[in-house]
């Protein structure tokens, strides 16, 4: 168990560290590779009219003529130890851990996200509770009873769920019930100012994000147990006289869980990581919109910061599944 867990460990970090590297290159190498070059990187730290003696000063304290491999290595350092960054007349410190300044605000780009990720936070936390819980237990319940009219409906609207993308089903939901019948308010107010004003608020994006993806559970849990309920061991079980919700819960959801473990997983990390179209439909200033505000301003190192920061969550997930795996299921840990 404990070699396992070592093995999956190491992997997540090797993991990371090539993430890092082809998400740095992305950004850093395919530039270059597509024409650009260390002066107009230089320059946008700068501002508007920047003068030639102002970009090569820049451009040389930053290390932008430097090869990739040392600004790779800088970057990399910096997350860990901080950096410090002089485009102007005084240099600046940018505390661990560093993910550069932002070319338009020159500001540190990990404050900012934090700063935003309670949002996002919020978000994720809320709809995934929601479509897990409401996944499964729709799942359950239509496999133990195939064909009914339940079974039918739950499928129905499962399907309608699946299919409808997130753009569409919020901004529906933000014109009935918040504009239309004033039910939701779209506001987003932190948690420690008001957790009445903070839950409403969070109410409508938390339904919209759950009805997408609790169909799509309620589906693969259906699958996963009527495959596991019609298996042998189902039978032995119900052979031996223990009751019918001991053999429901304890072996067949238990073994029909394994895919919702892995798909959560991912869904969550996404989230985590910034929950884009959702954010912008509600208008929520998470992580996610700043991503695309950044986009949009050509603002290279939040950009950065989101996508490395997205991957970390992700296969930080990955390896939370993996450990599930092993308490779910004892065979993988030989894997």
């Amino acid at each position: 168990m404990f070699a396992y867990f070592i093995r999956r460990l190491l992997a997540a970090v090797m993991l990371l560290f090539v993430v890092s590297a082809i998400t740095y290159a992305i950004f850093f190498v395919l530039p270059r590779l597509a024409g650009s070059t260390p002066d107009q990187l230089a320059a946008q730290y700068i501002g508007k009219s920047p003068d030639a003696k102002t970009i090569e000063a820049v451009k040389k304290n930053l290390g932008l003529d430097d090869p990739v491999y040392v600004q790779y290595w800088d970057f990399i350092r910096g997350i860990f130890a901080g950096r410090e960054f002089n485009f102007g007349p005084d240099p600046s410190q940018c505390n661990a851990p560093c993910l550069g300044y932002s070319f338009r605000k020159h500001v540190e780009v990990w404050p900012e996200m934090l700063d935003r990720l309670p949002v996002t936070a919020s978000l994720a936390i809320g709809a995934a509770v929601l479509w897990l819980i409401s996944g499964v237990t729709t799942g359950v319940i239509s496999a133990l009873r195939p064909g009914s009219v339940f079974d039918r409906a739950a499928m129905g609207i499962a399907l309608a769920g699946v299919s409808l993308p997130m753009f569409f089903t919020g901004t529906v939901a933000l014109a009935l019930f918040t504009f239309h019948w004033e039910i939701f308010p779209n506001e987003y107010t932190p948690l420690t100012e008001n957790p009445v004003r903070w839950f409403q608020g969070l109410m409508l994006p938390w339904f919209s994000l759950a009805f997408l993806y609790s169909a799509l559970y309620a589906r693969l849990t259906r699958a996963g147990m009527l495959e596991t309920m019609g298996e042998d061991y189902i039978r032995t079980a119900r052979a031996k006289g223990l009751k019918e919700p001991v053999v429901i819960t304890r072996h067949g959801l238990r073994s029909a869980l394994t895919p919702i473990v892995t798909i959560f997983g991912m869904d969550f990390a996404l989230l985590l990581g910034g929950a884009v179209i959702t954010e912008t439909v509600f208008s929520f200033d998470g992580v996610g919109s700043w991503a695309v505000q950044s986009i949009n301003e050509n603002d290279l190192p939040p950009i950065l910061g989101v996508t490395l920061f997205a991957a970390f969550f992700i296969v930080m997930c990955n390896l939370v599944v993996d450990f599930v795996y092993a308490a779910i299921d004892p065979r993988v840990r030989v894997s």
